[in-house]
């Protein structure tokens, strides 16, 4: 089983995180926000991954350190998980529809992180999640976890749809991304021989 425990304490979050790459997508989330609570969720769900994570922050500021150091935390558990990610397929996609939105997300286990988003969020807020939130969460995923992340946009207007549309393809590709390769199931997926 592809496991790792990552715990993060700063002045502004204590954080602690479990993830299964090799679940069934199993979720308790305390986040300290219902709508982030939300998108961690199906994030589990739809990646078959058991995630596990407790977040106390400052709240009382708004939900910004809380939702990058999770994303820090989440990221680092990937690539805890992966360890040389030998036998993975590395690469992942999706595009996937939300109602009016349509998300498109690619990735690549690369070990070179790098987000490069094409969103256009109107609305500032769902609920109290500022929705500037979303694209600082899957950036410092990215570093993090050594991945290249690209998501984009193609349809869309309403603000829950768009974010919830980015976690569910960002799911689905991540999914498929650290899925076993049963013609290579003990190589590293890069001509270099490493990843990074």
């Amino acid at each position: 089983m592809r496991k790792a425990e990552i715990k993060r304490n700063t002045s502004e979050t204590k954080i602690s995180l479990t993830l299964n790459l090799d679940g069934s997508g199993k979720a308790e989330i305390r986040s300290g926000c219902g709508f982030l609570d939300h998108m961690l969720t199906l994030f589990s769900r739809h990646a078959l991954a058991d995630l596990s994570l407790q977040c106390e922050g400052d709240t009382q500021v708004d939900y910004h350190h809380s939702t990058e150091d999770i994303a820090i935390c989440l990221g680092r558990a990937v690539k805890a998980a992966l360890g040389e990610a030998r036998g993975i397929q590395r690469y992942g996609s999706a595009i996937l529809p939300m109602d009016e939105t349509l998300i498109l997300c690619a990735l690549d286990i690369s070990g070179r992180g790098g987000f490069y988003p094409e969103l256009n969020i109107a609305a500032p807020k769902v609920g109290d999640f500022d929705t500037e939130l979303c694209a600082e969460f899957f950036a410092a995923f990215a570093r993090e976890a050594g991945v290249t992340l690209h998501l984009r946009q193609l349809a869309g207007v309403n603000a829950h749809h768009i974010i919830e549309g980015c976690f569910k393809a960002f799911a689905r590709a991540l999914r498929t991304a650290v899925s076993p390769d049963d013609r290579n199931p003990d190589g590293i997926p890069s001509t270099k021989g490493v990843l990074g």
